[in-house]
C-alpha cells in the first residue's frame, strides 16, 4: 500500500508522490511568538512532528521548515506593555518555546527561519506582485489585489463574491476589495521597521510564509500545512500571493490541516481565554504523556480537552512502557541482550515473532493511511498483549522476545516516544511510593486489630509476608513501625 494523505486543497485522500524521489520538502506553519504555545498548538506542530518521523521511517530525506512569526502587531502590543523592545520580546517566547517542544519530544526543524530575518526575500516578492499589477501602494500600505488573481477561494472553498457581500461596514476603505491583504504595513511610531521602496514599514503576516517557504524549499514543494484555523486567511492569501508571484507556477502540492482540539466543543485559543499552556499542564504531566493524548484521535478529528483523558493518556502509556521494561528484565535474568538476536534461525510459527510482524503490517497501513496515529496505537497495544502473555512461560523464547522488544521500541520511537526511557520514571517512583505507603498503614492498621483479637495467626502471616517480599515490620512500645530492608540494611 502506498502512503495516501488528505489534502485539503482536493478534499480527498491522495496517494503522496514526492516532487524528486527520495525528498520531500515540508513547511509547517509555526507559532507566533508573543505567549507559551498552548495544547490546540501542540497539537498542531506534535502531528507535523509525527508526520516528519514516518516519512524518515520510509526512507525519505525530510527538509522540514517550521518559522516563527516574530512581527506582528499582538506582539508590538504586549511588548509596549512590558516596556520592551519588540523583537526581544519575540525573541523570548522564541527560546520558551524550545524548552516546551523538547518536553513533548517535538525534533527541531532542519530550519526554524524567522519573518525579521528575511525581510529582503519578502521585498522581493512585494516588487514582484507589484510588476504583475497583482498589488497596489496606498500611503506607504502595499496591499494585495485579491480580485486580480483567479483562483482565489480555492483551498477554503469561498466564493469571492459571496465574500464582498459579507464583509464587514468597518472595512478599511482604502482597500479597493474588503477582502485586499496586507502585504507591506508603514511604519508607526515605537514600532519594528525596514526600510522599503515604498518607506519605513514591516512585512503582513501573509508575506513571510511565502518567502521562508520559497527560500528554502523552492517552488512547487511536496506539503505545506499548520492548524486547521489557517486555512483562511493566512493560507488561502499564501497560494494566491505566492501563485501570484510565480506566475502561475504551482506553489505547493499537498496542503495537511489538523482540526481543532476543544474546550467543552468550543476551540481551544488564546482569543476566547480558554486556553491551557503546555507550559502549565507539564506541572501536572510529563511532556510524553500530553504527546500520548494528543496523538490518540487521528489529526483530522477534533479532540475535545479533559484532563481525565490525560490520566488515561498516562496510564495508557504506561502499559506499553511496562511491556518493554518486564521484556527487559526477563532478559536480564537470563542474561541474554539484542546481540544474542538470531536474524537467520528466526523460528517462523513463533507466537512472539509473528506478532511482531503483525503489528509492524498493522502499524504501517494506520501510518500509510493518512498518518492515522489512533490506528497505530491500536498494533502497539495489540504486541504488547502478546508480549505480556508470554513472559511466564516455562522456556522462554528468547529470540521471540528481542524481536518483539525491538519492535515495539522501533514503532514507538516512530510516533516520538522512547518506551525503554519513560521522563515519567522519577514522577511514577515517587507516586509508588506514595501508594506503596498508604497500603503499608492499612496492613499495619489490618495487623494491629488481629493482635488486639488474639487473632495471631492473621498477624504473623501478614509480618512473614512481608518480610519474604523484604518489608520489616517492627513492634516498639511507640507502635508499630516498617522499613524496607534494602534500603536500610
Amino acid at each position: 500500500m502506498s502512503l495516501r494523505l488528505y489534502n485539503t486543497m482536493t478534499r480527498q485522500k491522495e496517494e503522496f508522490i514526492p516532487q524528486q524521489s527520495g525528498k520531500v520538502g515540508i513547511y509547517a506553519c509555526g507559532p507566533t511568538t508573543y505567549n507559551f504555545f498552548h495544547l490546540g498548538n501542540a497539537r498542531m506542530l506534535v502531528a507535523f512532528d509525527m508526520i516528519r518521523r514516518y516519512f524518515a521511517y520510509k526512507g525519505f530525506d525530510v527538509n522540514y521548515v517550521q518559522n516563527f512569526t516574530d512581527v506582528d502587531d499582538k506582539i508590538i502590543k504586549l511588548a509596549r506593555e512590558e516596556g520592551v523592545e519588540a523583537l526581544a520580546f519575540a525573541n523570548k517566547y522564541i527560546d520558551e518555546y524550545f524548552t516546551d517542544a523538547k518536553a513533548l519530544n517535538i525534533l527541531p526543524a532542519t530550519v526554524h527561519p524567522k519573518a525579521s530575518e528575511h525581510i529582503d526575500e519578502i521585498l522581493k516578492i512585494i516588487q514582484g506582485l507589484l510588476d504583475a499589477n497583482l498589488a497596489y501602494v496606498v500611503n506607504g500600505d502595499v496591499y494585495f489585489a485579491v480580485n486580480r488573481f483567479r483562483g482565489y477561494g480555492k483551498l477554503s472553498g469561498r466564493n469571492l463574491e459571496d465574500m464582498q457581500a459579507g464583509a464587514r461596514v468597518e472595512v478599511d476603505e482604502r482597500k479597493r476589495h474588503p477582502m485586499d491583504f496586507a502585504l507591506w504595513k508603514a511604519a508607526k511610531p515605537e514600532e519594528p521597521a525596514w526600510e522599503s521602496p515604498w518607506g519605513m514599514g514591516r512585512p503582513g503576516w501573509h508575506i513571510e510564509c511565502t518567502a521562508m517557504s520559497l527560500k528554502y524549499l523552492g517552488a512547487g514543494f511536496d506539503i505545506h500545512g499548520g492548524g486547521g484555523d489557517l486555512v483562511f486567511p493566512h493560507h488561502e492569501n499564501e497560494i494566491a500571493q505566492s501563485e501570484g508571484y510565480l506566475r502561475g507556477r504551482k506553489f505547493a502540492h499537498y496542503w495537511i490541516h489538523t482540526a481543532f482540539l476543544t474546550v467543552n466543543q468550543e476551540k481551544m485559543s488564546k482569543s476566547l481565554g480558554n486556553f491551557f499552556t503546555v507550559r502549565e499542564l507539564l506541572q501536572h504531566f510529563p511532556g510524553e504523556v500530553l504527546r500520548f493524548y494528543l496523538l490518540s484521535t487521528h489529526y483530522r478529528s477534533l479532540l475535545d480537552f479533559d484532563d481525565h483523558k490525560l490520566a488515561e493518556a498516562q496510564k495508557a502509556l504506561a502499559r506499553l512502557q511496562t511491556s518493554v521494561r518486564l521484556v527487559s528484565e526477563a532478559l536480564n535474568r537470563l542474561n541474554k541482550t539484542d546481540s544474542d538476536l538470531n536474524g537467520e534461525n528466526k523460528v517462523k510459527d513463533s507466537v512472539l515473532i509473528q506478532a511482531a510482524n503483525q503489528a509492524r503490517g498493522d502499524f504501517v497501513e494506520a501510518m500509510d493511511d493518512d498518518f492515522n496515529s489512533s490506528l497505530a496505537y491500536a498494533s502497539l497495544f495489540e504486541l504488547a498483549k502478546v508480549i505480556n502473555s508470554n513472559l511466564g512461560a516455562k522456556e522462554p523464547d528468547v529470540n521471540g522476545l528481542l524481536i518483539a522488544r525491538q519492535t515495539l521500541l522501533e514503532l514507538g520511537g516512530v510516533l516520538g516516544f522512547d518506551l525503554a526511557n519513560p521522563a515519567s520514571l522519577a514522577a511514577q517512583a515517587e507516586a509508588d511510593d506514595g501508594i506503596l505507603a498508604s497500603v503499608m498503614d492499612v496492613l499495619v492498621e489490618v495487623r494491629n486489630r488481629s493482635r488486639k483479637k488474639k487473632d495471631w495467626e492473621t498477624a504473623d502471616f501478614i509480618r512473614d509476608a512481608l518480610k519474604e517480599i523484604n518489608i520489616v515490620i517492627e513492634d516498639t512500645p511507640q507502635g508499630t513501625n516498617w522499613r524496607l530492608k534494602n534500603k536500610s540494611g
